[in-house]
């Protein structure tokens, strides 16, 4: 269980506030001497912090020791009228039970995975809290290389049994292909967050020739996440999603970022059936489409449909598609599908007569593609 959801309970069972606190670990020690001759902790005897150590605070409170970090430690807080010195036991005696189930679950694991780990439940912890924090706690900042500017990558296996090379092979994959300094963060079941170093942009811009134009940031980013999906389908875990997103500071951004590309991978498999590598600046559009309620989308796909099945010709969807990827460029379009110029415009004139829709006007473009994207999406509903 998570440290959130027992303080949540325990709010719950004792009917009184419960809050976290912190305090500079000087602080901390000279309120554990002060109560050393009437506390029988003999931790605070020995002036040693540990989790599950407790103390009475100031206005009447009792605090508990849930962290120990370099500077500080963290603490949670409970009115002492509220409780017994049974009562303050027994949640010592909890705290300490939690801190020894956690450090078993680690047992066999190296620092580097231990900390990735911990790290990834934090974050996960957030992302399920109603009021998330975005900053992350001393205990995990100190231990990591998280104030440089890093690129965040998400992993998503896309079949669960072809997923499970341990944290240490796909550690070793990652650090040969992205950097030694990547840093592997597991997230939920079959989902990591990967950072890896801002150099591989400047590796990827500074490849392109002095008389080619300079790759953007966006550009040199799909250029890095489509040579590592290549190398992890071909060399780890068959098919799998990947999402990237520009570079963050870690240690004040992981928790939104998280985020921006979990809801990344969910818009890329709904609209985009087929396609692995999704990016967030490709899919405002999306963005936007997938907040319209069920029933919404069902009714305008039913009207748009009704004037003509033309959308529904795998060949018309196949072109709306090369076309609308390629910006409506028509000779581009009929190169990439292999057509006359010629052949590709008889077949939007044809539309245009079915539908009373020319997609190459920016209106009509812009209609065409709203319907085939939520076509995509109702059709297997």
């Amino acid at each position: 269980m998570s440290e959130a959801k027992w303080m949540a309970q325990l709010q719950a069972v004792l009917d009184c506030p419960v809050r976290e606190h912190q305090l500079p670990i000087q602080d901390w020690k000279m309120l554990a001497e002060e109560s050393a001759s009437t506390e029988e902790q003999s931790s605070l005897k020995n002036n040693t912090v540990s989790i599950g150590d407790y103390v009475h605070g100031t206005e009447g409170t009792v605090w508990f020791v849930m962290n120990v970090n370099v500077h500080t430690v963290d603490l949670l807080e409970i009115e002492r009228s509220q409780l017994s010195e049974k009562e303050q036991r027994l949640i010592s005696w909890t705290l300490s039970e939690m801190l020894a189930v956690r450090s078993k679950s680690y047992e066999g694991v190296t620092e580097s995975e231990r900390y990735a780990r911990e790290l990834g439940a934090w974050i996960d912890e957030q992302l399920d809290s109603a009021e998330p924090k975005h900053t992350l706690p001393e205990r995990l900042i100190a231990r990591g290389r998280l104030f440089s500017s890093m690129i965040p990558f998400m992993l998503v296996c896309e079949q669960a049994e072809s997923g499970r090379s341990s944290y240490s092979e796909l550690e070793k994959l990652l650090r040969t292909f992205l950097a030694e300094e990547v840093i592997i963060i597991p997230l939920k079941e079959q989902e990591w967050l990967v950072l890896g170093p801002v150099s591989l942009i400047h590796e990827a811009q500074s490849e392109e020739r002095d008389d080619e134009e300079q790759e953007s940031i966006e550009e040199s980013l799909a250029s890095i996440v489509n040579g590592l999906h290549e190398m992890l389908t071909s060399e780890w875990m068959g098919e799998c999603h990947l999402a990237v997103s520009q570079p963050i500071s870690p240690a004040n951004s992981l928790v939104g970022t998280t985020a921006l590309l979990r809801e990344t991978v969910h818009l890329g498999r709904t609209f985009h059936i087929g396609s692995n590598i999704h990016l967030p600046w490709l899919l405002h559009l999306e963005r936007l489409l997938n907040t319209i309620p069920e029933t919404h989308r069902l009714k305008f796909v039913e009207q748009a449909l009704k004037r003509t099945d033309a959308f529904l010709d795998p060949e018309i969807l196949t072109t709306l598609e090369t076309f609308f990827s390629l910006d409506c460029n028509v000779s581009e379009t009929a190169k990439k599908l292999y057509i006359h110029r010629n052949t590709l415009l008889y077949r939007l004139d044809k539309l245009k007569q079915e539908t009373e829709l020319d997609v190459r006007q920016f209106r009509d473009a812009v209609l065409v593609k709203i319907i085939l994207l939520l076509y995509k999406v109702t059709k297997r509903s």
